[in-house]
């Protein structure tokens, strides 16, 4: 599931997440190769006390209801049940535990559901230790502020803020950098108009946003969203009305 550094190597790289936020969480893993289980298990080792292992979705199943973990973390494909009706299953007893899946494929409806099912991460193989640290790390965080990481800008329109894509009516819509940029920074001030300033400062960083350039940005966002979302106050900036 990891790359393949020894364990001592993995060892001395274990300051990006703070012991103290993760010891007291509990963490499932449901991973049916008994190699990269045992991996994933000495990995986690390094953040977690309380972790509890399983094999398949089934005894997956029946950890979760004895345990209650905050985090989940599960491949897709495993024999009996796989991983998506797996998390069908969570999600019926229980929305805000945190999952993070792990799978080979990376098709757009496997994307899709990941979207429903309010996942925190979609990590497709081979998953780099950066990764997998950083979906962690998304988690505790989210535990800690009480955030979700899908939010609903218009009926059946989706933005995920982790895995930073958008859905509308079900299909992914291609974002570039720059509205990336300016769509995370209109939803985080969702209340009030984000200046001029705040978006220069965030969208084009060091460099110098000319008026053209803002209103070639803004026109595109728009083409990509639901009519009248974004709202121009003058001399002031923009809002998103969701």
């Amino acid at each position: 599931m990891i790359d393949d550094r020894s364990v001592t190597e993995r060892s001395l790289n274990t300051n990006g997440m703070e012991t103290s936020a993760t010891k007291n969480l509990r963490i499932l893993y449901v991973e049916d190769d008994d190699v990269a289980r045992e991996n994933g298990i000495e990995y986690l080792e390094n953040y977690f006390d309380y972790i509890y292992a399983a094999s398949d979705a089934f005894e997956g199943l029946k950890l979760y209801r004895e345990h209650h973990p905050e985090i989940i973390i599960t491949d897709i494909q495993m024999p009996k049940l796989n991983g998506l009706e797996f998390i069908k299953q969570i999600r019926k007893e229980n929305k805000e535990t945190h999952i993070i899946v792990i799978t080979a494929f990376s098709d757009t409806s496997y994307l899709l559901q990941a979207i429903e099912l309010q996942l925190i991460k979609y990590l497709i193989k081979p998953v780099q230790e950066s990764a997998f640290k950083e979906a962690l790390q998304l988690c505790v965080d989210s535990i800690r502020n009480k955030d979700s990481n899908v939010i609903e800008i218009a009926e059946n329109v989706f933005f995920d803020r982790y895995n930073q894509t958008l859905f509308d009516q079900g299909e992914m819509v291609a974002l570039r950098t720059k509205e990336l940029l300016l769509l995370n920074l209109l939803l985080k001030y969702k209340n009030r108009y984000v200046t001029y300033s705040e978006i220069e400062n965030h969208v084009w960083h060091e460099s110098v946003m000319s008026p053209d350039a803002l209103k070639t940005l803004i026109k595109n966002l728009k083409a990509k969203l639901p009519a009248n979302l974004i709202s121009n106050l003058s001399g002031t900036g923009y809002k998103i009305e969701c």
